[in-house]
């Protein structure tokens, strides 16, 4: 029998292909494309010194590159484009194409075409990659051959051909990756949702419409888990084809996930004592009555519990970085919007030392000042929405001239000098900043290691 993916490659022999964005997921795919004898245009807006001689290597296997500056401005007679998640569908050069007839599509959605097994994918705001983890975890805990892609793991057409109709695949997705996405996976889960990723999207409506795309094209056999306690998650409800499973940390439901007395609920059912889970603060309760409402079919209880009891956690998401002389360090980069930071500075007891500030998402911080000025001893602050973040908190109600105190800093490295000085044995340092990374760092990933590299080298 010919493979999923070849019978798919085969439909593009003959075609000219667009490839835009040599990044993670698209260089397989390339590579991939140019074996089966397609023929590639490979698009991307870095120079080819950049590239530490793939293009040449790619090219001599048949690519043509066009990169630099100018790079969409060479799409004319393609058939088909793959789009690079971060960019837009309706840049000129992309939308000219496609009124002349290009198929416009993604190595995400190429994949959940051809993928032959149960596809269960997470968005939202905040908690997408933890409630993303944890739900494979739990599942791989209870023997499913499971694969994680999306936002995180590895791109995964290139191994649909190993999926087998009994694994599980489980992605996290990016309202980038769901703006043009035309199915729906038969388990879909929205975390929450909040203003975010507002200097990509044209607005918070055209965000949530993206939003909606994980569930917009689910059947009757299908299921839709949502944040009862979200005002916008818990109104797609209505709009749902197939089951819906909510979940609430704040009250009961008939049917559903919810906290009583301590113990996560389903349906009545104890499953989970939120003391068993290791993880701190209100939101990862969240992510786990998410995980759960997903699994409670899927995984026992005990191997849920199991789990709880022993997962740390995901890199640059309150991570402990290290404690000296008494104060713990925590990188939590991955809070690139207000809301994660808010839940991040719930997660402590006490008031904490905040690190914050970056590349400007053209987001409000409205919501933050008040958290800050509740939850903050002293705010640090660097990077591009360093003065938004300070009128946020100054007009905050409650707010009194240094509580919490205020300090602007030249960058990442003093802040951490800073933090240092001031902090106390007891105290907590946390670098989250509710901003993206983009004005200093390549990603949450690069400033979170450099968080950590300067708390290490700390003596």
């Amino acid at each position: 029998m010919e493979s999923a993916l070849k019978g798919y490659m085969d439909g593009l022999k003959g075609k000219r292909v667009a490839v835009i964005g040599l990044g993670v997921s698209n260089t397989p795919l390339v590579e991939r494309l140019l074996d089966a004898g397609v023929d590639v245009l490979a698009c991307d807006k870095r120079r080819r010194e950049e590239f530490n001689g793939l293009i040449e290597s790619l090219e001599n296997r048949g690519l043509e590159a066009a990169l630099g500056p100018d790079y969409l401005d060479h799409l004319k007679g393609v058939d088909v484009i793959f789009r690079t998640p971060g960019l837009r569908p309706d840049v000129p050069q992309i939308a000219r194409a496609v009124e002349a007839g290009a198929v416009l599509t993604s190595e995400m959605e190429a994949f959940l075409s051809l993928c032959p097994c149960r596809i269960i994918a997470v968005t939202g705001s905040d908690g997408k990659t933890t409630t993303t983890t944890i739900i494979a975890g739990m599942l791989k805990a209870a023997g499913y051959r499971t694969f994680v892609g999306g936002n995180i793991g590895n791109p995964l057409l290139c191994r649909v051909d190993e999926i087998r109709p009994d694994d599980m695949v489980v992605l996290e997705l990016s309202s980038f990756q769901l703006l043009t996405m035309k199915q729906s996976p038969s388990i879909a889960v929205i975390t929450n949702l909040a203003p975010n990723h507002l200097d990509v999207h044209k607005d918070m409506e055209e965000y949530v419409a993206a939003k909606r795309n994980i569930f917009a094209y689910q059947d009757a056999c299908d299921k839709l888990v949502l944040n009862a306690d979200n005002e916008i998650t818990a109104g797609f409800a209505k709009e749902a084809r197939g089951q819906v499973t909510l979940f609430s940390r704040k009250k009961s439901l008939e049917q559903g996930v919810y906290l009583k007395d301590g113990m996560v609920m389903y349906c009545g059912r104890p499953v989970l004592h939120q003391e068993d889970i290791r993880l701190p603060g209100l939101h990862n309760l969240e992510n786990y009555m998410a995980a759960i409402a997903v699994v409670e079919e899927l995984v026992p209880d005990e191997v849920i519990r199991d789990f709880a009891r022993t997962f740390n956690g995901v890199e640059h998401r309150i991570e402990l970085v290290r404690e000296l002389d008494g104060v713990r360090y925590y990188n939590d980069s991955i809070a690139s919007s207000p809301s994660r930071t808010m839940a991040g500075l719930r997660s402590f007891p006490d008031k904490v030392i905040l690190i914050a500030g970056g590349y400007d998402k053209h987001i409000p911080y409205d919501e933050l000042g008040p958290e800050v000025v509740k939850s903050v001893k002293t705010l640090l602050l660097t990077g591009d929405t360093a003065e938004k973040i300070k009128a946020a908190v100054l007009a905050a109600p409650g707010y009194e001239p240094g509580a919490p105190g205020i300090a602007d800093c030249a960058d990442l490295q003093e802040a951490v000098e800073r933090a240092r000085a001031l902090a106390e044995p007891g105290d907590v340092v946390i670098l989250s900043p509710a901003s993206a990374s983009f004005d200093r760092f390549k990603n949450f990933m690069e400033r979170g290691n450099a968080f950590k590299d300067l708390v290490n080298a700390l003596e």
